[in-house]
């Protein structure tokens, strides 16, 4: 499967780059027809950085107080803290708290008493690796809210072309930089329908073959 995988680069800077393998893969929500690696940014030091410096310019007149990452992305959240401290905009020498919160078995967000302080009355980016539905984002979005918090923002490496009312969605590489990216609902997939098997289970760890 992995010979082939290629890559794809952020427009506004090649060092931020991610893998793309073709085939027919099962995530929780759907199915897809690329499995899309993120584990250079989530995982290596110098991408990282990289990919938080290109947020930090999105999101530069956003003040924001607290980043939430999801999907493994506490590296690259706290990266983006140190770019909004370090560079011109309204975060300049500020304090950013960077958190992770967990999810319920129905994808309710939960945060533990020592957390709440840093999303209630607090604006809150919400930063994570894809975002191709947006219905992981509008989950932290409602628990944001739930305990009080203001989402100012949504941050992700790719996504598709989706809005959300009141929160700004910035993404460095789009589903329209994969030409042929579909998505399916499990009951709905043309791939399940040919008889083609499913190559791999994907979630925010990456991927494991079937």
């Amino acid at each position: 499967m992995e010979n082939k995988a290629y890559e794809l680069f952020a427009k506004r800077n090649s060092k931020v780059r991610i893998g793309v393998i073709p085939g027919h893969f099962a995530t929780k929500h759907s199915h897809i027809n690329y499995c899309v690696d993120l584990t250079r940014v989530k995982s290596e030091a110098g991408l990282a950085r990289a990919a938080a410096k290109l947020f930090a310019e999105s999101f530069s007149d956003v003040t924001v107080d607290t980043v939430i990452t999801l999907e493994r992305m506490k590296m690259v959240g706290a990266f983006l803290a140190e770019e909004f401290a370090n560079s011109p905009g309204v975060n300049m020498n500020q304090e950013i708290a960077v958190i992770s919160p967990e999810f319920t078995a129905d994808e309710k967000l939960i945060l533990r008493d020592n957390l709440i302080p840093y999303v209630k009355s607090r604006r809150v980016l919400i930063l994570a690796a894809t975002a191709t539905t947006g219905i992981t984002a509008m989950d932290a979005i409602r628990g944001i809210r739930y305990y009080g918090g203001d989402p100012v923002g949504l941050a992700t490496v790719f996504s598709g072309d989706f809005r959300i009312p009141g929160v700004p969605v910035k993404r460095l590489i789009g589903i329209e930089d994969l030409p042929g990216y579909a998505s399916y609902r499990p009951g709905e997939c043309p791939l399940c329908a040919r008889g083609s098997k499913i190559d791999a289970l994907i979630n925010s760890y990456g991927y494991s073959k079937i």
